[in-house]
């Protein structure tokens, strides 16, 4: 009895002092607490204000406008009052948000500019308020009333991310696009490392939320001993030309289970694994780890031994599904390629078969791709693949279509078929299918998912012999070419600039701080000498002596790395429209509990044909919906830059309102004095879109 009442006793202190991280703040039905609505990212909202019926009378209730302007992917969190979020030069603040008016403002835009942020996270404990946010490597604790740094916390407020890395890993790039995950006193952090040979490893890690100091370490390339440690080559762990393995995309929690949810990233380099030879666990997996310790309980494998850049793009949903009359907690991850995969929670077991399905072999030398890939039988893909595509699917609307057709032929498209020289259409693309806006599943476990149906081009060529030419050249050849094209020209469709010029637009010192810190897709490079920084930024401002430098053997050649891939090219028609018929972007509504579709809809107008007068075509889209209680589906996320709300029962369309700048972010709805809100950020710039600077926030009078 003694003991009972022991116990008893010490889970009242941990309730009293917040050990349970505030569970009634995270509970209140009329906050947006957490990222995508909750530890178990299901974009669900149980207010009922705004409904089907007085829907169409939204209007904007605010506006907050930020002096930085440009892409925006925040999902902010609104509290007891107060919304928290990041601007797109990744200053935290906070807002009245009922009003939009400014409470308080952290960052320096001058020093940031370059990195893109989907948000915060928050944590409680009795008056202990604090946000946790990222700027670069940097993990900062701010007090949430004041938006000051927390001293106590790390190395005066801030934690260095590659803490707990390797010391062959401390000056490689690393930052966190995505908020952390919460639970007690713990933060779980994601990490974004490079996709070349020289990635930092993804090691999962803890810290605490009061201190910062790291408390537990999972190595997702194992070392000697750890159970997956000979899917890899024996040395693979040390860092040497392999790395990544990373979680970018966000995690989920079982609070109650006390069970992390990781989805993780491939292995580096993305496109060419002749150094990697094996399944390469724990890449490409869904990993169920102990929240408190870190330790494996089950996982799953969704690509053997990647070479298409199939990381996991979002984190998990936990729902409650019903099977043979028998409720089951589940967990269920979206993929690139257009996939649902759902498993029991606890067990790992899957819910629905997944076949293993035999593939072509690589027929590039020294790569041995993995026989064979996973594929459920339910859900079906809620997205085309490209097995499936004939000359038929080369889309109506392009000019140049006898060429793509030419063209099409040309290319392999198998399903998972291995890269190779001749080039393979990668369809969905590299940014899905499913992408990193996640999906929304209401209570009766009916997913609703946004998708990408763009094609893309993989091309593998040998490594470049770069021997005898100027430094500054070699180390554009080496790192930039694939994405910047060998003339500079860039490629403004698959999101990647123009760099002829450059000097008109940029100061040197600007440049190389853009090398060190990365922006938006591309990756920082800090690793790279400050000679050969020095000497590419000569040769980018035209500058550059012709003498041949003594530099350094290149990396792909230590690493081993024979062939890369030529560049992320889409697959378009010569007006810059995919060159794949429509619809480029879909709206699905998927019943968990059978694996049944329930509906399919194009999502998005394409504003150039939207001017020859075509409609419904869809396009492509970044950025999550919201299901709420009412059965409203609010979903932004396209470059026609409109918020749309659906009935989510059918798919039918209840609202549409332009935005003053496209919103690839996903929405947040909450409530304050008896009002309910909407709010999205409208940062555009993506897709070629005009740049914005604001949230703003809709009601109903």
């Amino acid at each position: 009895m003694k003991k009972t009442l022991f116990a008893a006793a010490i889970v009242s202190l941990f309730v009293i002092f917040g050990f349970q991280n505030s569970d009634p703040v995270f509970g209140s039905n009329e906050n947006w607490a957490d990222y995508l609505g909750g530890p178990d990212r299901n974009h669900y909202s149980h207010l009922t204000q705004i409904n089907q019926e007085n829907v169409k009378d939204l209007k904007i209730a605010w506006e907050y406008a930020m002096s930085d302007s440009g892409q925006i992917q925040a999902n902010p969190l609104i509290i007891d009052g107060v919304l928290y979020g990041v601007t797109s030069s990744v200053q935290a603040f906070a807002l009245d948000a009922t009003t939009g008016k400014e409470i308080w403002r952290f960052g320096d835009p001058l020093k940031n500019w370059a990195s893109t942020s989907r948000g915060v996270a928050f944590w409680q404990r009795g008056k202990d308020k604090r946000i946790l946010y990222t700027v670069g490597p940097n993990l900062w604790a701010l007090d949430a009333s004041t938006g000051k740094p927390i001293n106590s916390f790390g190395d005066q407020g801030k934690v260095d991310l590659h803490t707990g890395l390797p010391e062959i890993a401390k000056d490689k790039f690393l930052i966190s696009n995505t908020p952390g995950t919460v639970f007690e006193n713990l933060i779980f952090m994601p990490t974004r490392v490079s996709e070349d040979p020289d990635a930092a490893p993804g090691d999962i890690r803890a810290f605490d939320v009061v201190s910062g100091k790291l408390v537990w370490t999972f190595h997702t390339i194992p070392y000697p001993g750890e159970k997956g440690y000979e899917t890899f080559p024996k040395n693979a762990y040390k860092n040497e030309g392999i790395g990544g393995v990373n979680n970018w995309a966000g995690m989920a929690v079982d609070k109650k289970r006390r069970i992390l949810f990781v989805p993780t990233g491939s292995a580096s380099y993305d496109f060419y694994g002749g150094n990697r030879h094996g399944k390469n666990l724990f890449s490409n997996c869904l990993l169920a780890l102990e929240a408190r310790t870190g330790k494996l309980l089950w996982h799953f494998q969704f690509v053997h031994h990647d070479l298409w850049d199939r990381d996991l793009p979002a984190p998990p949903n936990l729902i409650t599904i019903t099977k043979n009359g028998r409720k089951i907690d589940a967990v269920a991850q979206i993929t690139k390629q257009g996939y649902v995969y759902v498993f029991d929670r606890i067990s790992g077991q899957s819910l629905f078969p997944i076949k293993e399905i035999p593939v072509s072999a690589s027929k590039l030398p020294g790569e041995k791709a993995w026989p064979t890939q996973p594929r459920p039988t339910l859900p079906l893909p809620f997205a085309r693949q490209s097995n499936v595509l004939t000359e038929k699917d080369i889309s109506p609307y392009a000019e140049n279509r006898k060429e793509l057709i030419s063209l099409f032929k040309s290319y392999n498209k198998g399903w998972f078929d291995a890269p190779s020289r001749e080039g393979n259409v990668i369809f969905p693309g590299y940014d899905g299918g499913g992408e990193w806006g996640g999906a929304a599943v209401d209570p009766k476990g009916v997913m609703y998912v946004n998708a990408n149906e763009m094609a893309w081009i993989q091309i593998m060529k040998p490594v470049e012999n770069t021997s005898g030419l100027p430094m500054g050249e070699k180390t554009y050849k080496t790192y930039c070419q694939s994405c910047h094209q060998p003339d500079l020209e860039g490629n403004t469709e698959s999101g990647y600039p123009s760099l002829v010029n450059i000097s008109s637009k940029y100061d040197k010192k600007a440049i190389i701080n853009l090398i060190n810190s990365g922006k938006g897709m591309m990756p920082g490079f800090g690793f790279v000498s400050k000679e050969e920084k020095d000497a590419l930024t000569a040769f980018l401002f035209n500058e550059e002596k012709k003498e041949v430098a003594n530099a350094t053997q290149q990396l792909n050649q230590k690493a081993g790395v024979k062939f890369r891939m030529t560049g992320y090219n889409k697959f378009l028609d010569n007006r810059g429209l995919p060159a794949i018929a429509p619809p480029w972007g879909t709206l699905n509504a998927i019943d968990l509990n059978t694996g049944k579709q329930i509906w399919k809809i194009p999502f998005g107008d394409e504003p150039l044909l939207m001017k020859e007068g075509i409609y419904g075509t869809g396009t492509e889209n970044y950025g999550g919906p919201v299901i709420t209680a009412t059965g409203l589906l609010i979903v932004a996320a396209t470059k026609d830059a409109n918020l749309r709300v659906f009935e989510a029962k059918t798919g039918k369309l209840l609202f549409k309102k332009p935005l003053p700048a496209a919103a690839f972010a996903t929405p947040a709805t909450y409530m304050v004095n008896g009002k309910q809100y909407i709010v999205i950020a409208c940062g555009g710039t993506k897709l070629g879109t005009p740049k914005g600077n604001k949230y703003v926030a809709f009601a109903v009078d």
